[in-house]
């Protein structure tokens, strides 16, 4: 891994520099910014190295910026022969600490490794900008210098990066090979890549011309590229799978809470294919089991409606639930099934019933109709035994595809044959329905027939008699237009008027002593 300067470090290479070219620490460039450190790929970016499978845009994998390093050559040499020194003596450190069987030496060896391999290329870079820009004979030859001792050093920094690779390599281990890699190899590979030829490559880096060092993101060193290929396989294959249990996991847990995370269990296949909770979502959609669970909402979608959410579906099964319990309806309308399946309720969320509506049927049903008098019941079977089968009226009521307000229509008129019934009358279905339909209500139909009953026997006994003078009979018809005030209402009072008053005139001596006798035993009913 790349060096990542810490404050002090900063500080002893700024020491170096004339005070009026010191830059300070928190407004350098190579400062990482507040709480972070300079990555490896921007320090590789300023020493124009080109890592395989490096992030950086082309533009900054090749730019090159040297910025608040020694401005003279003399200052350039020393501080890259110093640096080669420590090199050296880090170099010198590995092979003791692998020695003594240490598989994991001290890290402050590698550290300043590192510490001299980036310092020594900067420098080495400003020695060769120093060359290139030379104005003066005086300033070309002291740059020609400069460039040979550099040159030198490198050479060195080289055999000591293959001394390093060595050590690695005959080690064994890890460590060995990340400190021979990581340590000589940079110093070596990066130092002597500028300036002899060898570029850093790979993964991590060529180390000492000859030997590959492939880092992995987990910090794993390979120097075979096929193993390394397969370990970052392995790895992308381990990071899809990790994405793909997270994403089962919340959906299990989404679906469990409901009691339904068998459904899910059936998808753990999927797992190792790294799908996202959406398509895990809709891979789960298409199974059978889910089909039959949600079985309604395929009726929606035949109807036009949307299909709902797990979360609403089962929330409409809570509340039509809950209101049959209120109701008292027996288990049966809302036992369950496999994995927690009503189907009794499914032609009302495939009809789209509401909970309120769902209540409405139940009380038409039970109070207009079950808890009512049996008149009603009766009027109900008489009018529309051919649709209600076995005379299950709650049934008949709660059936979602018979719209409620057709059913309350024929309730009323049940109300209204079984209130003429009550009172000694009949009335027709077609009857019912009409005075239903002009806005009679049980109550008044029940008070009406009542009242109908009680002078309608009278009224059509003086009708027949009093029929040559034009009178004309008196029926229930009559009566009903009367007293619900429906068509005719007027001239059906008119008339039972006109026949009070006949069979008063005949009280009163007026007509004859049969019609008297008449009149005298009806009068008060009359």
């Amino acid at each position: 891994m790349a060096k990542k300067y810490t404050q002090a470090e900063w500080a002893r290479i700024q020491a170096r520099l004339p005070e009026e070219d010191r830059v300070p620490y928190s407004e350098s460039p190579e400062a990482p910014p507040r709480g972070a450190t300079k990555t490896d790929a921007q320090k590789d970016a300023e020493l124009g190295i080109i890592r395989t499978g490096s992030t950086l845009p082309s533009d900054e994998q090749t730019r090159l910026r040297i910025t608040g390093f020694p401005t003279t050559l003399a200052g350039s040499l020393a501080a890259l022969q110093k640096s080669v020194a420590e090199s050296k003596a880090a170099v010198a450190k590995a092979e003791t600490g692998i020695e003594a069987g240490k598989k994991d030496y001290a890290s402050a060896s590698t550290e300043a490794a590192k510490a001299a391999s980036y310092e020594a290329e900067l420098l080495i870079k400003q020695a060769q900008n120093a060359a290139a820009n030379a104005t003066t004979a005086e300033e070309k030859a002291a740059a020609e210098a400069a460039l040979a001792a550099a040159k030198a050093a490198s050479e060195a920094a080289t055999t000591q990066a293959e001394a390093a690779t060595a050590v690695g390599i005959t080690s064994g281990a890890t460590t060995g090979a990340t400190t021979g890699g990581t340590t000589g190899g940079t110093t070596g590979g990066t130092t002597g890549g500028t300036t002899g030829g060898v570029t850093t490559g790979g993964a991590g880096a060529t180390v000492g011309g000859t030997t590959t060092i492939y880092t992995a993101p987990d910090g794993k060193i390979f120097t075979d590229l096929g193993q390394y290929n397969a370990y970052i396989a392995q790895l992308k294959a381990e990071e899809k799978r990790r994405a793909g249990q997270s994403a089962y996991d919340l959906l299990y847990e989404q679906f469990d809470q409901f009691g339904l995370g068998g459904l899910v269990e059936s998808l753990k296949g999927f797992i190792v294919d790294g799908l996202s909770k959406a398509e895990f979502t809709l891979r789960l959609r298409d199974t059978d089991a889910y089909k039959k669970r949600f079985a309604a909402n395929q009726s929606r979608i035949q109807k036009g409606l949307r299909a709902l959410s797990e979360a609403e579906y089962i929330n409409l099964e809570d509340q039509y639930q809950d209101v049959m319990r209120r109701y008292g309806l027996p288990e049966s309308y809302y036992q369950r099934g496999d994995m927690g399946r009503q189907e009794g309720f499914e032609k009302f969320i495939g009809g789209d019933v509401s909970p309120v509506e769902l209540e409405d049927r139940i009380q038409t049903a039970q109070r207009r109709v079950m808890n009512a008098a049996p008149q009603i019941k009766d009027a109900l079977t008489q009018y529309y035994g051919d649709e209600i089968s076995n005379g299950d009226i709650l049934a008949y009521v709660l059936d979602p595809t018979k719209a409620i307000e057709n059913i309350k229509r024929k309730v009323t008129a049940a109300e209204i044959g079984g209130a003429a019934k009550l009172a000694g009358l009949g009335a027709t279905r077609t009857r019912a329905e009409e005075l239903g339909a002009l806005g009679v209500t049980s109550q008044q139909a029940r008070e009406g027939f009542q009242a109908i009953s009680e002078f309608l026997p009278t009224a059509q006994k003086l009708g027949d008699i009093y029929t040559k003078q034009g009178m004309g009979p008196f029926t229930q018809t009559t009566a009903e237009a009367e007293v619900f005030g429906t068509t005719g209402a007027a001239e059906a009072a008119q008339k039972r008027k006109r026949l009070t008053q006949l069979e008063t005139a005949q009280f009163s001596g007026q007509v004859g002593a049969a019609g008297g006798a008449l009149g005298r035993e009806r009068a008060g009913q009359f």
